[in-house]
């Protein structure tokens, strides 16, 4: 059965993480105060936006959910604000927004809790090609909590090949991903971009992409306020660490499956295909995530404490 946020949100009141559904969306407050709202109906996959951060700012881009936003570059209408989605599923691109392309669609949710601590939002989704044939299935729990003046967003997927072996293919085009504000990207708008990017190996801005690290982070200001977004890898996900699509742009992207895109003309460059990751029919594979929204850079941050944390817990919440 699946608890009742309502009944939550009572018991609680304002305080802690409220989950509320407005009918196509799930709206998530912390301490009466909006954190996120996750879409779910009649849109190509379940995403979350806005995401308001440290200093009540947001910390996901507003195009193309919202037009208003002067500093805003309009490229990739695909990225919107955080989701899950990959290239190649089995040959059909799921990334992509195009008529002709594959999608994720919401089957339902199996628990949306709210709590002192933390909400719980767990949901069953089948991605299909652009005529309804289902390709796999997907089971996701996120947990999100307070951690300070700092947020916490735990993303954990298990693929189902319910349909037969599918196929995650080896394209940078993933896979769990956030789009940032413009102002906090390196390159995307002249004086507008003022971030930067570091991860756990000490490469930095443009450098970082195509790396494998346990962690990235992604820093810069949002209407005057520094703030960063920090993804953590967990070590018991497969191809631990993974490989990083974070671009200068904007595009904040964990990826284990783009190994040929991203070795192709390295000293380690790897044959097409050497990313491809078969799960056989009937099979699960799960991958767990964490998303760190905090003020200033990565050392203000704590970044790389707060992910030894992390990894030594069995699986991510």
């Amino acid at each position: 059965m699946v608890a009742s946020a309502t009944a939550a949100t009572a018991a609680i009141g304002a305080e802690g993480v409220v989950i509320t559904d407005l009918d196509g969306k799930l709206s998530v407050k912390i301490d009466g105060e909006l954190f996120t709202e996750y879409h779910y109906k009649d849109v190509a996959r379940p995403y979350f936006y806005p995401i308001i951060g440290p200093g009540g700012v947001g910390m996901t881009r507003d195009w193309p959910m919202q037009e208003n936003n002067d500093n805003d570059v309009h490229d990739h209408p695909h990225h919107k604000g955080l989701w899950y989605a990959h290239g190649k599923v089995n040959g059909v691109d799921c990334w992509s927004e195009l008529k002709t392309f594959g999608k994720t669609v919401h089957e339902k949710f199996l628990e949306t809790t709210s709590g002192a601590k933390q909400g719980v939002i767990r949901s069953r989704n089948n991605w299909v090609t652009a005529d309804g044939k289902v390709l796999c299935s997907d089971e996701r729990t996120i947990c999100i909590q307070p951690c300070g003046d700092a947020r916490i967003l735990d993303f954990e997927i298990t693929f189902i090949a319910s349909q037969g072996d599918v196929t995650f293919g080896d394209t940078k085009e993933g896979s769990m991903s956030i789009r940032l504000p413009t102002s906090m990207s390196v390159t995307a708008k002249g004086k507008v971009a003022q971030g930067h990017i570091i991860n756990s190996e000490g490469a930095r801005d443009k450098d970082a992409w195509g790396k494998r690290a346990d962690w990235v982070d992604y820093y810069g200001p949002v209407n005057g306020k520094p703030v960063g977004v920090a993804i953590f890898d967990h070590p018991q996900n497969p191809r631990h660490p993974t490989y990083w699509h974070v671009r200068d742009y904007g595009l904040f992207s964990v990826n284990p499956y783009g190994i040929h895109d991203f070795t192709v003309k390295t000293a380690n460059e790897q044959p097409a295909g050497a990313g491809d990751l078969k799960v056989e029919a009937g099979k699960r594979v799960t991958f767990r995530y964490r998303f760190l929204f905090h003020t200033g850079d990565e050392k203000s941050g704590k970044v790389a404490e707060l992910y030894k944390k992390y990894a030594a817990s069995k699986a991510a919440n």
